[in-house]
């Protein structure tokens, strides 16, 4: 399955690890999910992690970045026709409006205003493991 991953998301399971993003992101280093992603959103990724708040090494940094360009889909999107309220979450956006059958997966559901359609799901952490479970019956998280 391909999703596209907030930032709040990928750190949160970096920091967190027994919480609903922490589950997601050893899905994706487990190989069960695939990122996709932009350039500017692998530039977010790497810029956030580096905030020394967060504590990671640069060599840990380099690592995940790494391994999402070398396992994950990167695609080229449009810029939206209209600005969202906050601009960080428009490549999100048009990333999972290109990519077909792909879920963005974000903690700011409330940013990312958008009328669910079957190309277009938004889901929280929590909301995406219920829907991946009901997709996957194998899945026990």
């Amino acid at each position: 399955m391909k999703i596209i991953l907030d930032t709040n998301v990928l750190v949160s399971g970096l920091l967190k690890t027994h919480s609903d993003a922490g589950v997601i992101v050893r899905m994706v280093a487990g190989g069960l999910l695939k990122i996709v992603y932009k350039a500017r959103i692998l530039a977010e990724y790497g810029e956030v992690l580096c905030r020394s708040k967060f504590g990671f090494e640069k060599a840990e940094i380099e690592a995940i970045i790494s391994q999402i360009e070398a396992e994950g889909v990167l695609i080229v999107g449009q810029p939206l026709p209209e600005r969202l309220a906050g601009p960080d979450d428009e490549p999100f956006l048009e990333a999972v409006l290109v990519e077909e059958e792909t879920v963005l997966v974000t903690g700011n559901k409330k940013h990312i205003l958008v009328a669910p359609t079957k190309k277009v799901v938004v889901l929280n952490p929590r909301e995406f493991i219920t829907y991946y479970r009901a997709k996957d019956d194998t899945f026990s998280g």
